[in-house]
């Protein structure tokens, strides 16, 4: 890759961070509000970072460790590749923190302007993340891949995002929802007073909450779902063995980049009565431009066969992709449409049936994804394939780049990321926004701004998750096909035997991924338990911190009445702390066995079992994520859907709060970990084939 090359990633990420840097100056520039919401949205931040930090102590030196057993075992370019995709991995997450929390105050003390200016200045905070997040990744692996030339000698890059983004998510997860679920429980429900309201001792945590959960959390997953997404590419790209294809996946990430500082520049503080309406804009303008863009930079950089432009085709697919997820996303999770309609209609039956018609529609939005998936990945590579017959006669290699087609169009998606998760970021903005305006008694005209935002947040939340997930499993299916290739490449292949390099040896080893290979069912039936194991233990962990949040909630009532009273204060930070002991000692668990499974299964077994491993965690892991995540999403607004509707305090309307607190560990836990788990476990196994391949061989 020559310095000519680099230019182009390399110029859009400096672009984008210069253009985030101008946003987040526009928002510091507006006013805070009063003393009482600075106050505030100082100890929001002041228990954020406090959290990240105790997490951090735990992290960094476990992060480390990790890092010089790569280096040693797997070569140190491995290891220094490791060391940037985890501390770029925090970095997301501290601007992330950072920005939210300065752009909360001003979106809330903005809300008296109306509508317009409060949505533009929550969506420039959150559209600060948006650009810097992807920039970050983009240079990263274009500067690693520049000084290492061969992406298997990085790939430890991907296990660094992937562990640092799965601490943020899995601690911040937990945080977010003992908070909120306490919240929820004692103060709604049992004392019967807003979330928000500053005599609920919780309210401060829950604002916090948001902050590491929703903001942090987010930010380090799509850097993550970028890195490794890319590493992908790369991979198979380096597999067939031609440099401009290697370079390919960079520029579409440029061009993503570029489109999405234009998508964002669209929206500016005007007046408007839909925020959905410039959101949409804002997309569909990014979506066009990097199409057009992708084909500009085919067009300049790769030779004009018909493969190339095959190639161009495969991102169209992935670019189309987004709209289709945020379609059938929006519909099953949006109070605009019937399913969210039906489940705040089944309150009146009772808290069993709003549950399980949350539950039914969550598993219905799983058949439309499968689709478009599928539709997505047979349309990529029957192209790509289709266009390489035409000029190669190797049988393999035009089954490898139908596969590299397939991770272009997953490439292609998270091209987009700037524009998609700036449209997320505003979400924790506006509902933190919210908060402050209710604690501070800012009325009801005010509330009503910002609830809308929020209402509109959930939604573009739930759809960057589809959005992840999505392409998790695209990225970890072309990740599988790079694993195989990977082990073949390390010995001589003959047919479908595995030689020794030593020429004295008569040994034959075939790596058999077929399923009538028991090595292979075994790895399918523990990949297909992990998503389902992890889940079961992400959400006893919130279960379990929520139970300590409820007793601290419940203790402060009981011992200071005069609470309810507003005479007396309630201790917030005593239940941030509660929050950050409890998430803090479930951090670990999730990562050590979404590390050791692949590790374990390769050395007893050997690489035909880690691929039934990674296969049966895709298989099961994105539709159980995609179902959870939609039926918390589903939950959460039927309940806000009742709220607009004038139904607040009403029995349904606590039955429908009980909807969302059973369904905040779904959508902000354990849903959006299981796509890390995923992508984690893909890139432990390629980093470590060689080593499963030797012991194999002894």
């Amino acid at each position: 890759m020559t310095l000519k090359e680099v230019v182009v990633p390399v110029g859009a990420s400096i672009i984008s961070f210069i253009v985030a840097a101008a946003l987040a100056g526009w928002v510091s520039k507006q006013k805070p509000g009063t003393q009482q919401m600075l106050d505030i949205s100082n100890a929001v931040r002041e228990g954020a970072m406090a959290f990240l930090k105790r997490e951090f102590k735990i992290v960094i030196p476990i992060a480390i460790g990790i890092a010089v057993i790569i280096g040693v075992a797997i070569g140190y370019s491995n290891g220094i590749a490791f060391a940037v995709g985890a501390g770029l991995s925090a970095v997301a997450g501290l601007i992330a923190l950072k920005i939210t929390v300065k752009a909360a105050v001003r979106a809330a003390n903005s809300s008296g302007k109306g509508l317009g200016h409060t949505f533009a200045l929550a969506f420039r905070g959150g559209a600060t993340v948006g650009l810097v997040v992807p920039a970050m990744a983009l240079l990263a692996i274009t500067i690693l891949y520049h000084f290492f030339q061969n992406p298997i000698t990085i790939a430890g890059v991907g296990i660094g995002a992937s562990l640092i983004a799965l601490f943020i998510r899995v601690g911040g997860g937990i945080f977010t929802k003992a908070a909120d679920m306490g919240a929820d429980l004692v103060g709604k429900v049992e004392a019967n007073i807003p979330e928000d309201d500053p005599r609920n001792p919780a309210t401060i945590a829950d604002n916090v909450g948001d902050n590491v959960g929703d903001a942090a959390g987010m930010g380090s997953d799509i850097y993550e779902s970028y890195i490794v997404t890319m590493l992908a590419s790369l991979l198979l790209a380096a597999l067939i063995g031609n440099e401009q294809n290697v370079f390919y996946p960079m520029l579409i990430g440029a061009s993503g980049l570029i489109a999405s500082i234009i998508g964002v520049s669209t929206i500016g503080p005007r007046k408007i009565d839909d925020v959905n309406k410039p959101l949409a804009r804002a997309f569909y303008v990014s979506a066009a431009i990097a199409i057009g863009l992708n084909f500009v930079f085919t067009y300049i950089f790769l030779d004009h066969s018909a493969l190339s432009y095959a190639l161009f085709g495969s991102t169209v697919v992935g670019v189309i992709l987004v709209p289709v997820i945020q379609r059938i996303t929006d519909y099953f999770t949006s109070y605009r449409f019937k399913p969210v309609q039906e489940i705040e209609g089944s309150a009146k039956w009772g808290y069993a049936s709003l549950t399980l018609m949350g539950i039914i529609q969550g598993m219905r939005s799983t058949g439309p994804f499968m689709i478009a998936i599928v539709v997505s990945l047979a349309i990529s590579y029957a192209l790509v394939s289709s266009a390489a017959g035409e000029i190669q006669t190797d049988q393999s290699q035009v089954v490898l780049y139908g596969i590299f087609g397939t991770s272009l169009t997953a490439m292609a998606m998270l091209s987009l990321a700037g524009i998609v998760l700036s449209i997320d970021a505003f979400g924790p903005i506006s509902d933190n926004a919210g908060g402050i305006v209710e604690m501070t008694g800012m009325g009801e005209e005010n509330r009503k701004v910002t609830d809308e935002i929020d209402a509109v947040g959930n939604t573009t939340k739930a759809v960057t998750k589809g959005f992840a997930i999505a392409s998790a499993g695209l990225a970890a299916l072309a990740m599988i096909q790079a694993f195989q290739y990977e082990a073949g490449k390390i010995f001589d292949l003959v047919g479908n035997k595995i030689i020794r390099h030593d020429p004295t040896s008569t040994v034959h080893y075939a790596l058999n991924y077929s399923l009538s290979n028991p090595a292979v069912v075994v790895g399918l039936l523990v990949g297909g338990l992990l998503p389902f194991f992890i889940t079961n233990q992400l959400m006893s962990a919130v279960a379990r911190a929520a139970s300590k949040m409820v007793e601290e909630i419940r203790r402060q009532f009981k011992e200071s009445p005069d609470i309810l009273t507003y005479k007396t204060k309630p201790d917030y930070a005593k239940c941030v702390d509660v929050a950050t002991v409890a998430s803090l000692r479930e951090l670990w668990k999730s990562a050590a066995i979404t590390i050791a499974a692949p590790i374990i299964l390769g050395i007893a077994i050997g690489p035909p079992a880690v691929v039934g491993l990674l296969m049966g965690a895709v298989i099961t892991g994105i539709f159980l994520a995609f179902h959870l995540a939609n039926t918390g999403g589903a939950w959460d607004n039927a309940k806000k859907y009742m709220e607009i509707k004038g139904k607040k305090g009403t029995e349904e309307h606590k039955i429908a709060i009980v909807g969302d607190v059973i369904g905040d560990p779904y959508k902000d836990t354990a849903g959006p970990a299981l796509n890390t788990v995923i992508k984690l476990l893909n890139t432990v196994a390629i980093v470590f084939v060689s080593a499963f391949i030797a012991l194999v061989m002894l």
